[in-house]
């Protein structure tokens, strides 16, 4: 790679595609809400069931995949888009590979899937599987836009003026690539004719089974986590004005985790029909995970040495190092539970419903929302956001939202687990399922209290970005760039 060419020691401005970042951030607006809005719904539905409303579409097994999916996929994946796009700039100090037209193709491609996906799981149609994925033809527009969305990448950090590769592309490189393997394997499928959309897996049984947990706990370690802790690694230093804590440990952190993660996911089968030794080996590398996990948490935290005061000032920041402490701790309870004893107890159990919202509000969402509130007056030109008092009270809300939703779950799911495996003196059953069922009624009503909040604060988050980014652009302003990262 060449170096970086410098003018009396400066380097010539780069004008950077901020227009496709713009687009994503509004649609991972846009897609919080209804995210958030179905999960509400679907909790109402299972504290009272008669919210079903009798029609088809909005059955709770209809919806369920509509709202993990809108969540994940739509919301979190258009913000790894958006922030990797924008990230990836900077930090190379090139523009985006392949100009406006390929980055513009690539965003309306997204939604584009993001919405063939939701209607398909609405009207019925999808594999069936653990993950609900849809027809085999969405696949296989998704697998062209993912392609896409990595030459973009690659190509931007191969024509990069920057000759360091700042340590926030690793992550999102891992992200783009493993996310693409695991979609193309977990996806492959013989149709059974080439305008319907009935397809037939080439996996079977236990096999078929391994696949699907080998894409589905891969794609939290590579899509849920990797990608978001590129995001850590840049915006905590940014918004902080602190360079990382330790770089070296950031290495250790990325191939640590990318090893290890890839073989975690035989324990979402213990006590099936799954070989013993592959079970053993799921469980040996989720407890051995702890290690690169709390050592990624330790370096994000740890970045805020000298600077714990902003968190008084910048309510922004305090989402993602909120964020960061709940990364550690759904990556402690992770580990516990696929320890087999700890298993028995919570799996199918609404414990494992808690813990997934810890990971994925707590983690996810929070350092989503830490990123846009930087983003957003960065991206608009804007000295800062339209209501920093709002940003506040967003935070406050969700996060009594999140304490209410994974300890009700949490409180729910032990109380589940227990009473499944309660005997009485004739070595009976002591409960009926039913039974269980209506003691965790109470904890379902404070779940849905829980997304409730959570809804409410994105619903502020969407007016403070309306209203800053339809005010009036000063005509010469500080950006609030923050610490000056390899490459800028």
């Amino acid at each position: 790679m060449a170096s970086p060419v410098m003018v009396n020691g400066v380097y010539p401005p780069v004008e950077y595609n901020e227009e496709v970042v713009r687009k994503f951030m509004i649609a991972a607006m846009f897609w919080a809400v209804i995210a958030f809005t179905v999960g509400v719904y679907l909790a109402l539905e299972l504290s009272w069931p008669e919210f079903n409303l009798g029609y088809s579409f909005t059955n709770f097994g209809r919806l369920r995949p509509v709202h993990t999916s809108a969540a994940i996929f739509a919301f979190g994946g258009s913000v790894l888009f958006g922030t990797a796009m924008h990230v990836v700039q900077r930090t190379c100090r090139a523009r985006l590979f392949g100009g406006r037209v390929l980055a513009d193709f690539i965003f309306w491609g997204y939604q584009f899937f993001i919405v063939m996906a939701a209607l398909s799981y609405v009207m019925g149609f999808s594999k069936s599987r653990e993950y609900a994925e849809p027809e085999w033809h969405i696949d296989l527009w998704l697998t062209l836009v993912w392609v896409l969305f990595a030459v973009v990448f690659v190509g931007t950090l191969m024509k990069r003026r920057e000759p360091h590769i700042y340590v926030a592309n690793w992550f999102y490189l891992a992200f783009i690539l493993t996310v693409a393997m695991l979609h193309i394997v977990n996806n492959l499928a013989v149709p059974v004719s080439f305008y319907g959309s009935k397809s037939y897996s080439l996996f079977s049984g236990v096999q078929d089974a391994m696949i699907q947990w080998w894409y589905g706990h891969n794609a939290v370690g590579f899509f849920l986590t990797a990608g978001f802790l590129g995001m850590m690694y840049y915006f905590i230093p940014k918004a902080a004005d602190r360079p990382i804590y330790s770089y070296r440990l950031s290495i250790v952190h990325f191939w640590s985790l990318i090893f290890l993660y890839i073989w975690a996911g035989p324990h979402h089968l213990l006590y099936t029909s799954l070989p013993d030794w592959t079970q053993t080996l799921g469980t040996a590398f989720s407890v051995m995970l702890w290690m690169p996990s709390w050592g990624g948490m330790i370096n994000g935290l740890m970045t805020l040495s000298g600077a714990w005061d902003k968190l008084r000032t910048n309510p922004g920041l305090r989402f993602s190092v909120t964020a960061v402490g709940f990364y550690g701790m759904a990556t402690f309870e992770g580990p516990v539970m696929s320890i087999a004893s700890v298993n028995s107890l919570s799996h199918y159990t609404d414990w494992g419903i808690g813990h997934v919202h810890s990971g994925s509000l707590g983690w996810v969402a929070f350092i989503s929302f830490g990123a846009m509130y930087y983003l957003i007056p960065v991206l608009w030109k804007r000295p800062e956001m339209y209501s920093v008092k709002l940003i506040a009270w967003h935070y406050w809300i969700a996060t009594l939202g999140i304490v209410l939703y994974i300890t009700s779950m949490w409180v729910a799911g032990i109380m589940e687990g227990l009473m499944w495996r309660a005997y009485d003196s004739y070595g009976f059953l002591q409960y009926s399922f039913v039974e269980s069922v209506i003691a965790a009624h109470p904890f379902f009503v404070i779940r849905m209290g829980g997304g409730v909040c959570f809804l409410t604060g994105a619903l502020m988050m969407a007016f403070n970005m309306f209203m800053t980014i339809r005010g009036p652009k000063p005509a010469s302003i500080s950006m609030p760039h923050g610490y000056a990262l390899a490459g800028e």
